[in-house]
């Protein structure tokens, strides 16, 4: 991939917040991007390359510095820091004892290294879906893009250049790039090299530029091992043009074979061969009629062959199909698009084949159809399956059934219930798929985790002395009329959407107070919940906001929460 004419690309980003479904608007991710015969996508740029000061964005300096942090060993390590905490001094691997002793105010979340490493993998198979065909992975934190014979199609490198780092702007990503010969020339000048223009980072070396260039950058721009590094820099070898002026042999006998390696590298002495991504494309299959059909009969053959197809692509991918798109092209244009959903992943042809028959009467075929495709829109993968053997007894399969119900009633009406770990009422149940597990193992713990000493068994969200009603409003309605005494008896008598009820015996309370960790309301809340019957034999799960003594627990104000069996 070396030559006057290749041309690869440097990209590096990480995203600002690492934290598991936060969103924190004044993190800033950094993507750096390259151009030349290899492109990367870069994390961070090391320290030892002094850069112009730049204004802070708007957002980032109206908010409190934030840094992601991850574990080495026992310390514990900023992972990154948004351009906020980079002002203040913060940079990558710093102790996060040492961060809060100088920024006692700064906001700290966990660093989540696969999370980061799923997003790059989208980003390098979004670029080389829309910018070229050759995009790998060069680390945990990079992207490799070959602009080979593809530049001119976007403009010019330069120009390729400025819209990808546009494109990462939208994204949310402060780009970098740097465009050389060779991949290791696109690492470093994109990590390490100065940025040509302050409103896009890009760097630009001409074809054929060798190791001049990057005479000045720190031998850390040849991506060494650390150990290596270390003992140049005990050897007083800190930049590139040391370590290029030192004979072949003596350098590989102290440093290895890998160093000498790197450094061709860098000039296209040595290959470097890039192993791409490739897109999954989607699984289609399509029937192009010479005369138009019109009639069910047809049709429904027709989707019997487009199934059976279907199957023997999803078979050869390994995987099975979650929602699928029948597309019927009329002969006036017009497109008729029927779409089936499954609960499971399916590739069973008969079961397809079931559901999109159902479906026929739905079909206008107006003057005729002349194609048929049938589009995968969602799959997963699909592995063997276990089979019970003579003497174990099947376990009924209800996909059939689900499949069958929600594609006739709609997905919004089948759910079942799962239990959430909360002691709030509305909180702890949640409504999810049917065939979806509702119990899992929850976070795989650490070997160090203290979590381990705790041998009890695992707690049932509910406690079984205090059942739950059997019916729970979506959100407590307010009662009036309420009589009780205070500060723990059940309600004498109240009234509900506009009856009255006179209540006969009833039990409690039972306390549950707010989640303070989740809002600044809840640090003093409190609910006092009562079961009651009243005289008709209704039986009824009340609350009373605030524990009838202090005023800070809640205005007495009375709701009623669910209704028993």
């Amino acid at each position: 991939m070396s030559g006057p004419d290749s041309v690869r690309r440097h990209a590096g980003g990480r995203v600002g917040s690492n934290d598991a479904g936060a969103r924190v608007r004044p993190v800033e991710p950094f993507f750096d991007t390259g151009r030349s015969t290899a492109g990367t996508v870069a994390r961070v740029c090391p320290a030892e390359t002094a850069r112009p000061a730049r204004a802070l964005p708007v957002s980032a300096a109206a908010h409190a510095p934030l840094v992601t942090v991850h574990k080495i060993g026992s310390r514990v390590e900023v992972a990154a820091a948004c351009p906020a905490a980079r002002a203040c001094g913060i940079e990558p691997g710093m102790a996060l004892t040492q961060v809060r002793a100088a920024s006692p105010g700064i906001a700290v979340r966990d660093a989540d290294p696969v999370g980061d490493r799923a997003a790059l993998d989208r980003l390098a198979t979004t670029l080389a879906r829309r910018w070229s065909p050759c995009v790998a992975i060069s680390d945990a934190d990079g992207l490799f893009i070959d602009l080979t014979g593809v530049a001119h199609l976007h403009g010019g490198e330069a120009r390729m250049a400025r819209r990808i780092v546009r494109l990462l702007a939208r994204l949310g990503f402060a780009a970098r790039v740097g465009v050389a010969d060779t991949p290791a020339a696109a690492w470093a000048l994109a990590r390490y090299g100065e940025t040509g223009t302050p409103e896009a980072a890009i760097a630009l070396l001409p074809p054929g530029h060798g190791l001049a260039p990057f005479a000045d950058h720190p031998v850390a721009a040849l991506r060494l091992e650390a150990p290596a590094i270390e003992l140049m820099r005990r050897l007083g070898i800190d930049r590139v043009a040391q370590l290029a002026a030192l004979p072949r042999a003596p350098m590989t006998r102290r440093f290895g074979r890998a160093v000498a390696a790197r450094l061709d590298q860098v000039t296209g002495a040595v290959a470097e061969p890039l192993d791409p991504v490739i897109p999954e494309e989607p699984v289609m299959v399509e029937q192009r009629f010479a005369e138009p059909i019109m009639t069910a009969e047809p049709i429904a053959h027709w989707m019997a062959h487009l199934t059976a197809g279907l199957a023997q692509a999803l078979r050869a991918q390994g995987r099975g199909a979650r929602m699928l798109a029948l597309a019927l092209t009329r002969v006036d244009g017009e497109v008729q698009v029927v779409r089936v959903g499954f609960a499971r992943a399916t590739r069973d042809p008969a079961h397809v084949l079931r559901l999109l028959a159902r479906r026929i009467e739905l079909i206008d075929p107006g003057f005729g159809i002349e194609i048929m495709a049938l589009h995968v829109t969602r799959g997963e993968p699909l592995g063997p399956e276990a089979l019970a053997g003579d003497l174990e007894r099947a376990v009924p399969d209800l996909a059939a059934l689900v499949d069958a119900i929600v594609n006739r009633i709609g997905a919004e009406k089948l759910w079942r219930a799962r239990v959430v770990e909360s002691d709030v009422p509305e909180r702890s149940v949640a409504s999810t798929a049917p065939l979806d597990q509702t119990s899992g193992a929850g976070a795989r713990l650490t070997d160090n985790d203290v979590r381990h000493l705790d041998t009890r068994e695992v707690a049932h969200p509910w406690h079984p002395r205090w059942p739950r009603p059997a019916r729970l409003l979506r959100r407590p309605e307010p009662i009036d009329h309420v009589m009780a005494e205070l500060p723990d008896s059940y309600p004498r008598r109240f009234r509900w959407r506009g009856q009255m009820h006179q209540v006969v015996c009833g039990d409690g309370p039972e306390r549950i107070t707010g989640e303070w960790w989740r809002r600044v309301a809840e640090r003093q809340a409190v609910r006092d919940y009562f079961q009651v019957e009243d005289e008709a034999g209704q039986r009824f799960w009340l609350f009373r906001r605030g524990d009838g003594q202090r005023v800070e627990t809640g205005d007495m104000t009375w709701f009623i929460h669910g209704t028993f069996a």
